[in-house]
């Protein structure tokens, strides 16, 4: 695919799907290779769709792995939506900066590079070193996002804002080498506008999306649905423009993330991804620009029940099923080893044609 340059998100892009042509060599391979025929199930399928994505049979290794994680805080944190203070969201920007996160063993376990950043968290980190919170905060909107059953979560301006900062930030890390890019969340209260922004994608009510987040109860289980049926109410007959719908019921960390997501489908670079935020970001960009869906993989089910529906109307099925709800981006980090399974097996197992008579099958 051809450099976008800086072409920003609302641009007329036409984003191409991947190489069809190879995706053919790539299934004509897999169905030559010396194991029985459909044995790889859903690895032989996966490694087909990462040989397109490449424009190349067999698919290189995928070495270089690429973990975004966008934090910010939400009003509806204030609201009784979630299990945890806000304040948890600054806390656990530090642990990831330390390396001491859920997500952070995982992705040194599995050789993943992590970058978090400040698009949205409801403090500056003035007790970060200079360069630190420089990195940190250098695409940074504005500290919090709003209560979305209130008032919008985002100004017309400040969304336009974090949909090009989240494309940037994919374009620094394709830069970088990215070879696959997977999007991580960090915010208390973050489930209430992605689930919202899935109700309005999908045209469902706030019954069916509603999730239990941070394992909250029952009594705050109902107080969560209602906020999400009144910030629909709110927002109305805008919730039909996916850009409207980011301002209305998204947050700074869920447009970046949708910008990162859109840019990466643009530049012909795969992504995998996680649980509900990155998969409501990802409906959100597919509404925006459709066809990116097919540059998305899903790495894993949580146990939001958005998520489930959004993954449905892309037509994803996940990787893993292991009933995580933790976020960050863990469940797609998981998943990384799967992805790297199938490009061995479609580049590295002996074809049909290479047995010499006698050979085992």
């Amino acid at each position: 695919m051809k450099p976008l340059g800086g072409v920003g998100y609302l641009a007329l892009v036409t984003i191409e799907t991947p190489n069809e042509d190879v995706r053919r060599a790539a299934a004509e391979r897999l169905g030559a290779l010396a194991t029985p025929p459909g044995a790889l199930g859903r690895l032989g399928e996966l490694a087909v769709w990462v040989a397109a994505c490449q424009g190349e049979v067999p698919p290189r290794p995928v070495d270089n792995v690429r973990l975004v994680i966008f934090a910010g805080d939400h009003g509806v944190a204030q609201h009784g939506v979630s299990a945890f203070p806000p304040a948890i969201t600054g806390a656990m920007v530090r642990t990831f900066l330390g390396g001491r996160a859920g997500v952070s063993a995982l992705a040194k376990a599995h050789g993943v590079q992590v970058r978090v950043l400040d698009l949205g968290v409801d403090e500056e980190f003035e007790d970060l070193d200079a360069a630190t919170r420089e990195a940190l905060t250098a695409h940074k909107i504005r500290r919090g996002s709003g209560a979305i059953h209130l008032e919008d979560a985002l100004s017309a301006e400040e969304t336009t804002a974090a949909l090009e900062a989240g494309a940037a930030v994919a374009r620094e890390e394709i830069a970088a080498g990215a070879q696959l890019l997977i999007s991580g969340d960090m915010g208390i209260g973050n489930t209430t506008p992605a689930a919202a922004m899935v109700a309005a994608g999908l045209g469902l009510p706030a019954s069916e999306v509603t999730g239990r987040g941070t394992g909250i109860g029952d009594d705050a289980l109902r107080l969560k649905a209602d906020v999400i049926t009144t910030a629909l109410a709110r927002a109305g007959e805008r919730t039909a423009d996916p850009v409207q719908t980011l301002a209305a019921l998204g947050s700074a960390d869920l447009a970046a993330t949708t910008g990162y997501l859109l840019e990466a489908a643009r530049r012909g670079t795969p992504v995998l991804l996680d649980g509900l935020m990155s998969v409501a970001c990802a409906l959100t960009a597919d509404r925006i620009e459709p066809g990116a869906a097919a540059w998305f993989a899903a790495g894993h089910r949580s146990t939001e029940p958005a998520q489930s529906m959004a993954l449905e109307k892309l037509a994803l099925v996940p990787l893993l099923d292991l009933d995580l709800r933790l976020g960050e981006g863990s469940g797609a980090v998981a998943a990384v080893p799967v992805v790297r399974s199938a490009v061995a097996l479609l580049r590295n197992v002996a074809l049909l044609s290479e047995l010499a008579p006698g050979d085992p099958a």
